[in-house]
């Protein structure tokens, strides 16, 4: 008599590798001009099934990738450059290019950016920098750290 065995398989959630292919996918995807619709067509996949991978909610095995890189027109390494080899070397307070991309105004804020000179570029750039930490100072006197900028009439505080 033949015994059974049941092997229970699960399903493996998309990690943070597979959103950063993902977003790689786009970036580069957006960056040449191509639609989800054409980079689908040349897959013989649907756009839909494109949106889960460039979001990372569905991994992309490695054959499926290598044919993304050459419609792409990229090299496989290309979609792994940028990831964190370990845990120390994330930084908790920057977003991901995944998180990045999921934001509403990120393809509208990167083709307005990519149109800019270099030294527009670099001023805008510079401009956000200031605007970020002006937040994160706001927030961190908001949660109890002492303010040292001005007050409600103007004047500066003492730390």
């Amino acid at each position: 008599m033949a015994t059974r065995v049941e092997i229970k398989v699960s399903k493996k959630s998309a990690s943070a590798v597979d959103q950063h292919v993902g977003s790689r996918v786009r970036l580069r995807r957006t960056s040449i001009g191509m639609s989800q619709e054409k980079l689908g067509e040349a897959l013989g996949i649907t756009f839909q099934q494109v949106q889960k991978y460039e979001k990372g909610s569905n991994r992309i095995g490695a054959s499926r990738l290598h044919h993304i890189a050459s419609v792409l027109g990229v090299d496989v390494e290309f979609f792994f450059q940028g990831i964190p080899k370990s845990e120390a070397e994330k930084d908790s307070t920057r977003i991901s290019v995944a998180e990045f991309h999921s934001l509403a105004e990120s393809d509208r804020l990167v083709q307005t950016f990519a149109r800019l000179p270099d030294d527009a570029r670099r001023k805008v750039v510079d401009l956000v920098e200031l605007l970020a930490a002006g937040i994160e100072t706001q927030a961190s006197t908001q949660a109890g750290a002492p303010a040292s900028g001005p007050d409600a009439q103007g004047r500066r505080k003492s730390p």
